[in-house]
């Protein structure tokens, strides 16, 4: 396999002169996953799995072996754990929330610093009447100290953490699966942020349900996730419906209906078959690259852009950026949120930033990416400022953050993946100075925002 820079120019040459730093938003395709799905298409006709026939066994065949795949590439015992095919990470964090047993005996224990596919499964507990229970982040950090999982983990439910912040990049310890499994909880391991570069072996960590977006870790194909899960956590699950695919048998006149016995009782509908096998030939392709490979990358360009990030200063000597989280290395993945700041210290609005950056061909994120927690934490929103804010009655994000006193909506974010180089921070790193030093905050002519 070529080096990582041949590589950037050959089979990820459609990114072009772009500086592409978004891959906690999703990664980047090759070339090769693109040939392998036309090559495979253009081979033989393939049909609904749903069925007997030449075409449909041929389907069946492939989406079985993507099974395979994925619990090989995690190390996973198929005899423990099985793999459901779902659109995105989010439908596996829902397939969860709503069958999982919350109730008076069964609570939810999340950190802080969550996506909101997963936040969202508090809203089932909610219904249940369940208790539900968030670990607050530590400044300035932005981590969560051993003492606080150990006092939440009272009683017995569900806890949930990510293994890498989308937000900050910290990796928190997966030691925590094993010690929530202890205390009598199962565990949801949210790792759409962290398997595109580091491994999962749930072969020595052994959560019970880990929710996918393969686009995030491939870059291609969309619409495409799974939920690996422990198959006796899966046991304990109640689904509240039925659909094609997912049943035995089922009756109309008596409103009966059995569960298919495996992982198909979670399968709603008709697969994505044309797709799935293309989960196969990604995994494959990534690990040709090599794991270690791209993760020292990663870790490189990610240890250089914090150096010079803290670095950087206007012409009175004020820094130029606030970086949230880390400000090292250690124990944290290659995602960066920061905001600029101007020469009197103001905050320059991340809406600025993400219409210039586009400008000039830079792809990079700003908002709050879909983590609150971590959003609060970074800006020091306390329970005080969110205190009655269910009945506030505010219609838009910028009438909310003048409400709680913030002057941004969020922060900027930049994140390294399989097709980052050196030259990609330099550029970054060149349109930061080159446009905001010495420049004062201006909101002027500003589109309103419109989401998180």
């Amino acid at each position: 396999m070529p080096e990582l820079d041949d590589l950037r120019a050959t089979e990820y040459a459609h990114l072009g002169d772009e500086v592409y730093l978004d891959y906690t938003g999703a990664g980047v395709y090759a070339q090769a996953q693109l040939h392998a799905h036309r090559e495979r298409l253009a081979g033989r006709a393939y049909g609904n799995p749903h069925s007997e026939n030449p075409a449909s066994v041929a389907s069946t065949e492939l989406v079985e072996s993507a099974r395979r795949a994925v619990l090989r590439f995690l190390n996973a015992d198929p005899d423990e754990y099985a793999v459901i095919f779902t659109a995105n990470a989010t439908g596996a964090c829902r397939l969860v929330g709503e069958a999982y047993p919350f109730g008076r005996r069964r609570g939810l224990v999340m950190t802080s610093d969550n996506h909101n596919s997963v936040n969202g499964i508090r809203e089932f507990a909610r219904r249940a009447r369940a208790r539900r229970r968030y670990v607050p982040l530590t400044p300035p950090e932005l981590r969560i100290p051993d003492a606080s999982i150990g006092t939440a983990l009272r009683g017995r439910g569900l806890f949930a953490f990510p293994a890498q912040s989308n937000f900050t990049g910290v990796r928190h310890p997966l030691r925590w699966v094993d010690r929530a499994r202890r205390a009598g909880y199962d565990v949801l391991l949210d790792v759409a942020a962290y398997l595109s570069v580091n491994d999962l072996d749930l072969s020595a960590v052994t959560p019970d349900f880990v929710p996918i977006s393969w686009y995030k870790v491939l870059g291609y194909p969309t619409g495409v996730g799974s939920l690996v899960a422990r198959r006796e956590a899966l046991a304990r699950l109640r689904r509240p419906w039925f659909a094609g695919g997912t049943i035995a048998a089922v009756s109309v006149g008596t409103e009966w209906h059995q569960l298919a016995p495996d992982e198909t009782a979670f399968e709603d509908g008709t697969l994505n078959f044309l797709s799935i096998p293309d989960v196969e030939f990604g995994l494959e392709w990534l690990t040709k690259i090599g794991r270690e490979r791209v993760r020292s990358r990663v870790g490189e360009l990610t240890g250089l852009l914090l150096d010079r990030l803290a670095a950087m200063r206007h012409g009175n000597g004020t820094p130029m950026v606030r970086v949230y989280g880390p400000a090292g290395t250690r124990d944290r993945g290659g995602t960066i949120a920061f905001n600029l700041l101007a020469p009197d210290g103001r905050i320059v609005d991340e809406r600025l930033v993400a219409a210039e950056a586009a400008a000039g061909g830079v792809s990079l994120r700003t908002g709050c990416f879909c983590n609150p927690g971590a959003g609060e934490g970074a800006f020091a929103i306390g329970r005080g400022q969110l205190r009655g804010s269910s009945r506030w009655g505010l219609r838009t994000i910028d009438e909310y953050l003048e409400r709680i006193g913030l002057p941004s909506g969020g922060a900027i974010r930049v994140s390294f993946g399989v097709a980052s180089t050196h030259g990609d921070v330099h550029r970054l790193l060149d349109f930061l100075t080159a446009t905001y030093r010495d420049r004062r905050a201006d909101t002027t002519g500003l589109a309103p925002r419109v989401r998180c």
